[in-house]
């Protein structure tokens, strides 16, 4: 344990309870060994860590809750900072602005915002850190109506590698702001996020379960909804094998189940259409079949991070990650035969998150991921117990993207990513071209190198 010229930055080297601490992560599938690591509080420990950094020849990695930990670099040769800042979330209510220090996960967020009748443009999962989400894009329910998450943030506090603490925003630094916002990061370690919010006191959520037998005709039904949906749906479909598990109710765990979860969210047009939206959506899915569970309710917006039954402890998760176009009936059934295999699938969840809308066509240019076009995020995961299930699941894995291929856009959206040797493409050529020369300014010696997701970089 070295203490650094802060008071209480204390840099952890292995076996040190502070460096298993740091290093803690919630996908336990991409553990992080650095060299050394820190966990910081404040602004001053973060400059102090990273002068630490420096004098030591090691390069600076930063993360904070680790849901992504698997799709980032080794970090042989680093420090690692885990930042946890002090503070609260602050709610400017008359702005419909958050601020968020480093390390605040979405359920903060989500509550603060609701007891002034705003929600903010978070994630599936409570337990999942705010500025990694936000500044990889981000994926909400609420995103065919608002975009991605990442054109929400409206400005970005950091320290970069000359160890200055900087305020970035549209009009301090319009270039850095954004490469920020989902360029692939290195450009510094994130201190806060301030991020816009929208009125949204009561929506309709929940999700629904059918024994997967009825799987054909439900996707079948749901593409054909998706494909004209109102902007103010967000939905996703998914084959679950889940585990019999105290937690989670038989109905549920007795063999694979198609789920429909997901936000409607009241139209311009006034109240009550968040209801009749999602009886336009829900209807023929009823009437195919009854479902063994359904917990679509109006509701309050704390609610939407209950939907997708996201685990709220650290587990080891494998998965990959596609955007596809629309797939027809052929490839509806090509995946359905991987995801939905009566003998048993790997994957403990697999399936479509509705795309289209605003995630398409955001009402004003973003940063450098601020759209996507395609009509559906597949992703699919399984829990990895041993050797064998991690083959079995890459195995499975590798089998779905080769029959999606006809429809795979080439892309993907850096928050579903679930490893860093799986194919990743969220950036164009030109502007990789323009995030290398942007890090050259703010980190001429590739401090933060290492922080640079696979794709997002010509020169590493």
């Amino acid at each position: 344990m070295t203490v650094v010229d802060e008071p209480g930055t204390l840099i952890a080297s292995p076996g040190d309870p502070a460096y298993e601490a740091a290093t803690h992560v919630f996908n336990l599938a991409g553990p992080l060994r650095p060299v050394a690591a820190t966990t910081a509080r404040t602004v001053d420990q973060v400059r102090a860590a990273i002068r630490h950094a420096r004098a030591a020849g090691l390069g600076v990695r930063a993360h904070s809750t680790g849901h992504g930990a698997p799709a980032g670099r080794p970090m042989d040769g680093d420090l690692l900072i885990r930042t946890r800042m002090d503070g609260e979330v602050e709610i400017d209510a008359a702005r419909r602005v958050a601020r968020v220090p480093a390390g605040t996960a979405w359920a903060a967020v989500v509550t603060a915002a609701a007891a002034h009748g705003l929600a903010a443009p978070h994630g599936s999962a409570p337990t999942v850190g705010v500025v990694g989400y936000l500044l990889r894009g981000g994926l909400s329910f609420y995103g065919r109506k608002h975009g991605l998450a990442a054109n929400s943030v409206l400005a970005i506090e950091l320290v970069t590698a000359d160890g200055e603490a900087r305020r970035v925003d549209a009009a301090s630094d319009p270039e850095l702001f954004w490469a920020l916002r989902g360029g692939g990061g290195g450009f510094g370690v994130v201190t806060a996020v301030e991020v816009g919010l929208f009125p949204a006191a009561r929506v309709v959520t929940g999700a629904a379960y059918w024994p997967a037998a009825h799987a054909p005709r439900l996707l079948s039904a749901w593409r054909r909804w998706a494909l004209d949906a109102p902007w103010e749906a967000g939905t996703s479909l998914r084959v679950m094998n889940l585990p019999p598990l105290p937690e989670i109710p038989p109905a549920l765990s007795s063999g694979p189940v198609l789920c429909v979860d997901g936000v409607v969210l009241d139209a311009e047009s006034g109240p009550g259409t968040a209801e009749r939206h999602a009886a336009d959506l829900l209807g023929p899915l009823r009437a195919i079949a009854e479902p063994v569970l359904d917990t679509w309710e109006t509701t309050t917006t704390a609610a939407v991070l209950d939907a997708h039954m996201e685990p709220d402890e650290p587990i080891a998760i494998a998965g990959d990650h596609l955007l596809l176009r629309e797939i027809g009936d052929d490839g509806a059934a090509r995946l359905l035969d991987l995801i939905a295999d009566p003998a048993g699938s790997p994957l403990v969840t697999a399936g479509l998150r509705q795309l289209g809308g605003a995630y398409a066509t955001p009402p004003a240019p973003g940063g450098a991921l601020d759209r996507l076009d395609a009509a559906y995020a597949y992703s699919g995961a399984g829990v990895v117990m041993d050797a064998g299930s991690l083959a079995a699941i890459r195995d499975r894995c590798a089998r779905v993207r080769e029959a999606l291929a006809p429809w795979d856009t080439g892309r993907t959206a850096p928050t579903f990513v679930e490893d860093s040797e799986q194919p990743q493409g969220h950036l164009s050529a030109e502007q990789i071209g323009e995030l290398d020369r942007i890090r050259q300014r703010v980190d001429p010696d590739g401090l933060f190198r290492g922080d640079v997701t696979p794709n997002a970089s010509s020169l590493i």
